[in-house]
């Protein structure tokens, strides 16, 4: 008989819920509203009762299920514990230990981008491949590292927050961390807006981007159409793609290198504008590194979170 596991991907908007069997067969995926008043009291309250729900629906008992595992947008130590969760209402507040008496189930508990990372290895760009590292490049830049097939979750469980590793000295706008000249300042979707603006108003260079308002993705698109500017903007950006990744590299190591989020679906010309300074940056003995494009989308999450229950 096929064993099975949960796993949840809790947002500030809504908590993403998995069942799977053990070997990571997708059988239901569905999401509930996350409740973030009264510090998110009701949150995990709400995830277990879903989870008991598709249970009873299944007619699974709980000598069938290995667990649940949840993942949540903040920093989350070995033990459980999630020192702040800012979109969640939570500090303080041990996610193992009131995840556990509200389900009754096993339970295991990490940060979302580390969750989603193990998730892409397990079943998505990265697997087949133990030491992986995933690129986020969404709003901001996120990480995960998973090293011999697990997370790497630092002391306090901020290993990954490679978005935050500094890149430029004289940088004049301050990071969301506060600090200035963050990778995540340049990389990101909002990053590639920043250089794109800069570049713009130092240029007089015609381009399509000066005809209206544009987002990250019409840079993107200008470029491959042969766009100068725009051609010069997705260079600047690539430089610091590579550069951040180069050095996080040189750090771990990985076998793959997995690029995820928004910013992601520009697709393989991202290979070719990082890897000029990626192969500048990085260190010899990490420079062999593959590069692969993220497959799970918005289920990474709960793929990893129900890996790290199997694990």
């Amino acid at each position: 008989m096929a064993r099975y596991v949960f796993g949840a991907d809790v947002g500030g908007t809504t908590a993403k819920i998995g069942l799977l069997t053990e070997t990571g067969e997708k059988l239901d995926f569905w999401e509930i509203p996350t409740r973030t008043e009264n510090h998110g009291e009701m949150i995990l309250t709400d995830v277990a009762e879903a989870i008991r729900n598709k249970m009873k629906e299944r007619n699974i008992d709980d000598s069938d299920v290995i667990g649940a595992g949840v993942g949540v947008p903040g920093a989350v130590n070995v033990d459980g514990l999630c020192y702040q969760a800012v979109n969640l209402g939570w500090e303080n507040y041990n996610v193992v230990n009131e995840f556990h008496s509200k389900l009754k189930l096993p339970v295991k508990a990490g940060n979302d981008a580390n969750v989603a990372a193990l998730g892409e290895a397990w079943k998505g760009g990265g697997q087949g491949y133990p030491n992986m590292l995933l690129v986020t490049l969404g709003t901001g830049v996120g990480g995960g590292i998973i090293n011999e097939g697990k997370i790497l979750t630092g002391a306090k469980g901020s290993g990954g927050e490679i978005g935050h590793i500094h890149l430029v000295d004289d940088e004049v706008d301050a990071c969301g961390c506060g600090n200035h000249g963050c990778f995540e300042q340049y990389a990101s979707a909002t990053g590639a807006m920043r250089i794109a603006k800069r570049m713009l108003a130092a240029s007089s260079e015609d381009s399509v981007l000066r005809n209206g308002d544009f987002e990250c993705k019409d840079v993107f698109d200008a470029a491959k159409k042969g766009d100068t500017l725009a051609v010069k903007i997705a260079e600047q950006y690539g430089y610091y793609l590579g550069k951040g990744i180069a050095i996080t590299a040189s750090v771990v190591n990985p076998e793959i290198i997995v690029l995820g989020g928004g910013v992601s679906k520009a697709g393989e010309m991202l290979f070719d504008l990082l890897m000029p300074s990626f192969k500048k940056y990085v260190f010899p003995g990490c420079a062999s590194a593959k590069f692969a494009l993220a497959k799970l989308g918005n289920d990474a999450g709960v793929y990893g979170a129900a890996k790290m229950m199997i694990q």
